[in-house]
């Protein structure tokens, strides 16, 4: 009589490192968006339930933890940014596109500021920081009209009341609320665009 071999079970051991990796990942997360911009290794690993050399035995380096996070967030907003606009022309759409930011910036403010903190000593952060730019730019570029865009100082001005960084500066430096910080955007694109 042949044995047949017995199916292989999955390897444990790698499980279990992949649930390790995933829980480091939700702790950075967790804390980074409860509002502490840079956690230690000893409160990450605390958070994960994992001990402190388990976390640098997945993440030698900060930036492969901030890519994953990244990662995370990218496919959390990028169906919002990829949304196809259904106004009517492009002042409705440029409304839209204010709303559509609005929402992604309040998700992504803490670990956005997180990562800023430091970005000056980390190439990925700081390719990360530019790729973001970027995306913002191209996202206003290809909803604006011709003559607003050859306009570099109109552009400029809209692009930077449009962007993350003036987000931040009226959510946290003025303490607005969202519809507020929203109402005090649009007031003010329109006002350029008028």
């Amino acid at each position: 009589m042949i044995q047949t071999p017995s199916p292989r079970h999955p390897d444990g051991r790698k499980q279990r490192s992949e649930r390790s990796r995933q829980a480091i990942v939700d702790a950075m997360l967790e804390i980074i968006m409860g509002g502490k911009m840079e956690p230690s290794a000893a409160e990450i690993a605390e958070k994960a339930g994992v001990s402190a050399r388990t976390v640098f035995r997945h993440f030698e380096e900060m930036d492969s933890l901030y890519s994953e996070m990244t990662e995370r967030m990218e496919a959390e907003i990028m169906p919002i940014i990829q949304q196809p606009f259904t106004g009517e022309g492009w002042r409705a759409q440029l409304d839209q596109m204010i709303e559509r930011r609005a929402m992604i910036y309040e998700r992504v403010m803490p670990l956005k500021i997180a990562a800023s903190i430091r970005r000056f000593s980390s190439d990925y952060l700081m390719l990360n920081y530019e790729r973001f730019v970027h995306l913002e730019r191209t996202g206003l570029e290809s909803l604006l009209p011709s003559a607003i865009r050859k306009d570099s100082t109109l552009f400029s001005a809209i692009e930077m009341c449009a962007g993350f960084q003036t987000w931040r500066r009226l959510r946290q430096d003025q303490g607005l609320t969202t519809q507020q910080a929203a109402d005090v955007v649009r007031l003010t694109i329109s006002r350029l665009v008028d």
